[in-house]
């Protein structure tokens, strides 16, 4: 039924944009847009008996928008307006990588990379089209401290803390006072030292996905 509601935007020339009953439309002023909403809102009302949301339904600038997850930025630099990952879908992604890095989840350390591969592969997939350089770099950052500290926890004693540190290339009394720091895991596991031991090639081996990469490899935008 809708398909008659996008020939009667393409006879009017409007640039509109569809996916189920998801709709933007693009004019070039705010009273344009109100003119636009009344009447497409009444065509669908009254010619094709549907209604429409109107909590939903309002007239906005790109910035105010989410669509499909997507949010819009103005490129000072191309001119244009450009898409990126919404807040609200950045905030639902680091919920979700929060929870597969959980340190008292009883599953292995592989495992947890496992998932966290599957997420970040879908959610670069599905947002490749938008500009995320900068927010891949940033959540790259956040996943690893987080994996840092599942695998700290999982070495549990200070002895067994020392040894794998020294193992990784740390010297013997640094790699005691970072094992006998108490229970302070997230604080130790953003220094320099535990970043230097267990460093993005590490975790690389280990299987960990990088965003950044991923995206680079994968995006449209770029």
């Amino acid at each position: 039924m809708l398909n008659e509601l996008d020939k009667e935007m393409e006879k009017r020339g409007l640039n509109f944009v569809r996916y189920a009953d998801d709709c933007i439309i693009m004019v070039g002023s705010e009273m344009s847009a109100n003119r636009v909403m009344r009447n497409i809102s009444r065509f669908i009302e009254e010619k094709l008996g549907l209604k429409v949301n109107i909590t939903k339904s309002k007239v906005d600038r790109p910035q105010g928008i989410k669509y499909l997850g997507f949010g819009f930025y103005f490129d000072g630099r191309a001119h244009l307006y450009k898409a990126k990952p919404h807040a609200k879908s950045v905030a639902k992604f680091k919920q979700r990588m929060k929870q597969l890095t959980c340190r008292s989840w009883g599953v292995s350390n592989s495992y947890k990379v496992s998932k966290l591969n599957q997420l970040i592969r879908g959610w670069i997939n599905y947002f490749r089209i938008g500009s995320m350089k900068k927010l891949c770099k940033e959540l790259d950052a956040r996943i690893r401290t987080r994996m840092r500290m599942c695998i700290w926890k999982f070495w549990k004693t200070p002895h067994n803390r020392a040894k794998n540190l020294m193992k990784l290339g740390v010297d013997k009394d640094t790699a005691k006072v970072m094992a006998y720091a108490g229970k302070r895991i997230a604080r130790v596991c953003q220094t320099m030292t535990i970043k230097f031991a267990i460093n993005k090639e590490r975790l690389t081996r280990l299987g960990l996905v990088s965003m950044l990469d991923y995206y680079t490899e994968r995006c449209v935008t770029c």
